[in-house]
């Protein structure tokens, strides 16, 4: 017996060597993995703040994170008394909220790169605490309307992205009637479709009507996800108005409103109304889902929604920080850098937006970053009317935001809901928009207090951020640090060396 004892601790020990190498191997390859992906060693480490904005409301506490997911969430009071294992970064009285979701964001890739792209565009999200973007289907090159284009995208976002990024597919007159092309494209993927009421400016992207929407909804409804429109329709009796042969003066804002009336919006949403009721529980279309994308018109709006919502229609509505942010009066003549669709409209108007925000009648924000080239923003010619339209707006929204909203008595739970929380339910992301015992650790921190200047000397990430509206402002609300699936991804300035987000594909 005593022979076999020493016979067999050699053997015991040599395999205890073995496993004991494979699993530093491992280990390592592990925290390399996590290094190029992370500015954070570790896969398991707590968040500690004085302000962690919950489901259940504003905490002082933790939360534990581990292989990427939310493990649980502690209160200041129980803190102690944890049993813990893991990093602990404490952020004092910072705010850690959900990472923001961004439903409709234009990154342009493929295809006009210069314009934006997929790693500028999604670095310049991790550092404005954006965690996931929904991209819109038009701008890149070839738009997103079939599983190829669809392909395009996500061969495009491969390792190049910073942050998780979801697809929109395209509504258009050439797949709306044909039910097995909206199901291709469907099937590939994408989180729901986006259609134009009105000239979109892009030339495969075309304008639909209200039959191209209603057969949109019929085949949304087996798949349950939403239909997204950009609600402004033209008017024969504006047509004088938006001539560029009227004597108006083409560098005058107020030149460029009169092509753009609230009647436009208002026309639209009173038609969408007409297929909306279709969305209701026993109607042809239930299971879809109408949200109409950055409303710009309050007065001719707002009640039309509200009265369609009473009624079960199953229709959600954004807006956007510009829209809350700026008003009509104080856009300069040719200043071309706020010239956006819809417009931007007066400073009553934007009072009421923040009223049908603050009342949810408006459920959510988005950021429609459209950016472009400086040439066909025209900065140097200044005419409105031949502007290319479009905020770049994406890294500055929580800022902007936050800033613009303290007036009105934003408080952290406000922000979280319209940027996180309907976000997520909106894109179908059931895993996403909170920070609750479960779900994936996308987390931002920021600092409401701090004020900073929007200069090109501010470490900027989008790609022309010349033609931003934001630039020149006094933002308060400085970002800290952004997680994605648990990297940290940004953190004072600094990215993650490795692009890891993921991409979205609706199963």
């Amino acid at each position: 017996m005593q022979y076999q004892q020493w016979r067999l601790s050699p053997l015991l020990a040599l395999l205890a060597a073995f496993l004991l190498f494979f699993y530093l191997r491992g280990s390592s390859k592990q925290q390399l993995s996590q290094t190029k992906c992370s500015l954070l060693p570790h896969n398991h480490y707590w968040l500690t703040s004085k302000r962690i904005v919950t489901p259940n409301g504003l905490i002082s506490g933790a939360v534990e994170v581990n292989g990427g997911i939310i493990r649980s969430i502690v209160e200041a009071e129980n803190w102690s008394g944890t049993s813990k294992t893991g990093h602990v970064i404490d952020y004092g009285e910072a705010v850690i909220m959900p990472g923001l979701i961004d439903v409709h964001a234009h990154l342009d890739d493929p295809g006009r790169v210069a314009w934006e792209g997929f790693p500028s565009g999604t670095q310049a999200a991790a550092a404005g605490g954006l965690t996931t973007l929904i991209d819109m289907p038009l701008n890149s090159c070839p738009s997103t309307v079939s599983p190829e284009t669809l392909k395009l995208k996500i061969d495009a976002a491969e390792k190049n992205i910073y942050v998780d990024v979801g697809f929109w597919g395209g509504l258009v007159p050439d797949n709306a009637f044909n039910a097995s092309a909206l199901e291709a494209l469907l099937n590939a993927g994408v989180l729901g479709l986006k259609s134009f009421m009105c000239p979109s400016g892009i030339n495969d992207f075309p304008m639909t009507n209200i039959s191209h929407i209603k057969e949109g909804l019929s085949v949304l409804a087996k798949y349950r996800r939403p239909l997204l429109v950009h609600a402004e329709m033209e008017q024969d009796v504006e047509s004088n108005s938006r001539s560029e042969d009227n004597n108006d003066d083409p560098r005058s804002y107020a030149t460029y409103l009169k092509t753009r009336p609230p009647s436009m919006e208002e026309a639209a949403v009173r038609e969408l109304l007409t297929v909306s009721k279709d969305t209701r529980t026993g109607g042809p279309a239930e299971g879809a889902h109408l949200h109409i994308v950055h409303l710009s018109d309050a007065d001719a709006t707002s009640q039309l929604i509200k009265e369609a919502k009473s009624y079960g229609d199953s229709i959600t509505v954004e807006t956007c920080p510009h829209y809350l942010a700026f008003s009509a009066e104080e856009i300069q003549d040719g200043d071309t850098r706020f010239k956006c669709a819809p417009p931007i409209r007066s400073s009553s108007n934007k009072g009421k937006l923040w009223d049908a925000l603050l009342e949810g009648h408006i459920d959510m924000l988005s950021s429609d970053h459209s950016p472009t080239e400086p040439e066909l923003k025209l900065l140097n010619d200044g005419n409105f009317l031949r502007a290319w339209g479009g905020i770049s707006s994406l890294q500055f929204v929580l800022p902007v935001t936050w800033s613009y909203g303290r007036k009105y008595g934003v408080t952290f739970e406000q922000m979280a809901l319209w940027w996180s929380e309907r976000p997520a339910r909106l894109a179908g992301q059931n895993l996403k928009g909170s920070i609750a015992i479960g779900n994936h650790a996308d987390i931002v921190v920021w600092n409401p207090d701090v004020e900073f200047d929007v200069t090109e000397d501010h470490p900027v990430y989008i790609k022309n951020p010349s033609i931003s509206a934001y630039m020149g402002r006094k933002l308060s609300g400085k970002v800290l640090a952004t997680f994605v699936g648990g990297n940290l991804v940004f953190e004072e300035g600094k990215h993650a060396p490795n692009a890891c987000g993921t991409t979205i594909l609706a199963k």
